[in-house]
């Protein structure tokens, strides 16, 4: 498995956990983004995810090494799924390590706002009443 990766297949935080874990690191945070099935009182049947792979996993890489750069934070994995998604199923996988809990709270947070701003990944939700393009906040893709 690659730390930074864009993928079709179930995301499992576990294998992100075991990737970052460190002997030196006593804490790991993990992030994970799940469908929901409300959003603004409206029900979410499913969502679907596409990305430019290629950019997409260079932003994320990119973003990893800002934050091991920024934070004292020792690994980081990202992984984003493309394709359909059910309610309750993880869209977005995030893991850090980091000698200190406060940095790798920190760490984790600032990553998943560096992805939803930077990384090419677009959404579609399909509602009860009709399906659209969520708009990207991706500021790379304008």
């Amino acid at each position: 498995m690659k730390n930074f990766a864009i993928t079709q297949e179930e995301i499992e935080i576990q294998r992100l956990i075991e990737w970052v874990k460190d002997p030196n690191c006593g804490a790991v945070c993990t992030f994970m983004g799940t469908v929901r099935e409300l959003t603004n009182g409206k029900r979410t049947l499913y969502l679907e995810y596409e990305a430019y792979q290629e950019m997409a996993e260079k932003m994320l890489e990119r973003i990893g090494n800002e934050v091991l750069e920024k934070f004292q934070c020792r690994k980081i994995a990202m992984v984003h799924r493309v394709g359909r998604l059910d309610t309750e199923e993880v869209a977005v996988g995030i893991a850090v390590s980091a000698p200190h809990r406060k940095d790798a709270f920190e760490a984790c947070r600032y990553a998943i706002d560096r992805v939803k701003e930077f990384v090419p990944i677009w959404k579609k939700e399909y509602r009860e009443d009709g399906s659209f393009w969520v708009e990207c906040t991706c500021s790379e893709s304008r």
